[in-house]
């Protein structure tokens, strides 16, 4: 059995490269962060597939290529504050703690919440900071962020979210649209936001995330 570390290059050598993330900064993130350390024991096996993995119910830690060409995507810079809606146990956050001046990892689940706090501390996210709260509301207390990653599948996105985005901002979202799954970054500019479409992924959608369904009898 290979060794965390030898993985960890496999995972970024056959699933990242080739998905045209090539920037070092994320490279060397994704090869310094140990992804096993950040999911149940039971599921620490799985860290490097290239699937979603299972944290809580409707919660995932995403596949590396998603996550990778979202942060690709997003362009983060050292003089960035980013919010991570849905850190699960803090895997997500850890990584763009490298890339980001400050990072803002945002949980509701609290089983979730206190691994994650526990393990940022212990991986050295001196620049992260856990938030307990619910996903949709965000974070407003810390914000505005210069950038904002949902870590999951949204029918649609939340407008406090939007709100505590600074204008000039970006945010990486993954649209559920019908059986498709689409990433979009968004734009903002005047308090609106324009979408450009970047790739095709798929997770489960968040719970608070799905569209309002009108019910016709």
């Amino acid at each position: 059995m290979a060794d965390q570390a030898t993985r960890r290059r496999m995972m970024v050598d056959t699933q990242v490269r080739p998905a045209d993330v090539t920037k070092f900064p994320i490279i060397a993130a994704l090869l310094k962060i140990p992804r096993e350390a950040f999911l149940p024991a039971d599921r620490s096996e799985a860290a490097y597939i290239s699937e979603n993995v299972p944290l809580a119910e409707g919660r995932v830690l995403l596949e590396p290529r998603t996550f990778a060409k979202m942060l690709d995507a997003l362009a983060i810079t050292q003089d960035m504050l980013v919010l991570d809606v849905g850190a699960g146990m803090g895997y997500s956050s850890a990584v763009i703690a490298e890339l980001a001046e400050a990072v803002v990892a945002l949980e509701e689940d609290e089983d979730l919440a206190k691994e994650a706090e526990s393990l940022l501390v212990e991986h050295h996210a001196d620049n992260a900071i856990l938030h307990r709260g619910p996903l949709a509301e965000g974070a407003a207390e810390h914000g505005p962020y210069d950038a904002i990653i949902i870590e999951g599948a949204v029918e649609t996105v939340p407008p406090a979210l939007i709100d505590q985005l600074k204008d000039e901002g970006r945010i990486a979202v993954l649209f559920q649209e019908g059986r498709l799954g689409v990433v979009r970054i968004g734009y903002k500019l005047d308090g609106h936001v324009s979408w450009r479409f970047v790739f095709n992924a798929g997770a489960p959608v968040i719970p608070g995330f799905e569209k309002e369904t009108s019910f016709a009898l």
